[in-house]
């Protein structure tokens, strides 16, 4: 006999699972846990907690290192794809939405299944449209852009998973972003970047290579407690039936009540004319111009400004496979000048380029795995002190 668990929509405590980028899952953990969040338990590339519906307005409006916050609705002990059709038949699709609404439905699975995860979404699809059509009459409609509900079907090795994606577009898309250079880092991965390296938002900040700014912006957004998805339009939730606007809106207020000035020197340099004139878009339209100085500089041609003063360095410097650019002799020359011009300086860089990590100079003193993207990346970090001439 087959264990099958529903969840009502309407609950005042339910579990939810936050999506995030592989090796972010601690900095999402501790975010949760400041929030408010209960039973928080790590996975592999999300985090489950509990909460209540107002819980998961709040962590869709200030997590910065989810990419969507998905609510489970039903569980079963699913093995094989004869079973798969009938298990989904089983669920009270009809609790979710009515023959009007618009869905789509996504298939994930750790295990193989299927060999083909659109397959299983069409069979997904199909047992929802069956249902309804044997109970209505009629097939409720497939949206191929903008659905009202969104599912999400997980199979593992403990069984298949169906949630109820309430964000919508994915949390990385902050609004705030209207121009790009050619290879911008997620700002989910900007935000854990910032988390990862220890930032104190009390020690200026720069970011050398700041192409359209995303790290910049991340860090003032962090050091003024702004929520982060305080530029978007829409959640996915806005669109459910039992949506509370008036809790909603409460909770925005209250976390825009916790919005503080920025004292710390948050700056950014770029040689390229186009990349200065994007970021600093960005930043206006992240309404973050007062925190936020970007220059039109050649890192390799500049010195530390305030030689005494501690600085911490975050950047995400040109890979060989992303840009033109001769990786050992890139990161020679961008060791040599922190070296020699940028001494009681912490510097962290993002990077997939192990030549390059080889000719920077300087020892590591950590390195922590992540993706950039789809290439497999290390966040490196550099103490840079007097006479720090030490070679990896």
């Amino acid at each position: 006999m087959r264990l099958t668990t529903f969840v009502p929509m309407k609950q005042v405590q339910f579990e939810m699972v936050a999506k995030t980028l592989f090796g972010l899952e601690q900095v999402l953990e501790n975010e949760l846990k400041l929030l408010g969040a209960a039973s928080v338990k790590q996975g592999v590339r999300n985090v489950r907690f509990t909460g209540d519906t107002g819980f998961m307005y709040k962590a869709n409006l200030c997590c910065r290192t989810a990419i969507r916050i998905l609510k489970p609705i039903y569980f079963d002990h699913v093995k094989s794809a004869d079973t798969y059709y009938h298990s989904l038949s089983q669920l009270p699709w009809e609790d979710y939405m009515t023959l009007d609404t618009t869905f789509s439905i996504h298939v994930t699975q750790s295990v193989p299944i299927f060999r083909n995860t659109m397959f299983a979404a069409q069979r997904a699809k199909d047992a929802l449209v069956d249902r309804f059509r044997k109970r209505e009459g009629k097939r409720p409609s497939v949206g191929r852009e903008q659905p009202a509900i969104t599912f999400f079907v997980h199979l593992s090795q403990m069984g298949m998973e169906v949630s109820i994606d309430s964000s919508g577009a994915p949390l990385n898309q902050r609004g705030y972003r209207t121009e790009t250079n050619i290879a911008p880092i997620n700002e989910v991965l900007a935000a854990g970047l910032i988390a990862l390296s220890g930032w104190k938002h009390t020690t200026p900040l720069l970011d050398p290579m700041c192409g359209s700014g995303t790290i910049l912006i991340e860090a003032a957004m962090q050091a003024c407690s702004i929520p982060s998805q305080i530029n978007r339009k829409e959640f996915a939730f806005e669109k459910w039936n039992d949506y509370d606007q008036d809790l909603f809106v409460t909770i925005r207020k209250a976390m825009l009540n916790r919005v503080k000035e920025c004292f710390v020197p948050l700056v950014g340099y770029d040689k390229a004319h186009s990349a200065v004139r994007k970021a600093l878009q960005n930043i206006e339209a992240a309404n973050l111009s007062d925190y936020v100085s970007i220059r039109r500089r050649d890192f390799f041609k500049t010195q530390k400004e305030h030689p005494d003063q501690h600085l911490h360095v975050l950047t995400n410097p040109p890979y060989g496979k992303r840009l033109a650019v001769d990786a050992q002799l890139f990161y020679k020359q961008m060791g040599d000048n922190f070296k020699q011009n940028y001494t009681n300086t912490d510097v962290w860089m993002i990077t997939s380029s192990v030549e390059g990590l080889k000719s920077f100079g300087l020892r590591t003193k950590r390195k922590i795995q992540l993706f950039n993207g789809k290439l497999d990346s290390r966040l490196v970090h550099f103490p840079i002190y007097s006479g720090s001439t030490d070679r990896r």
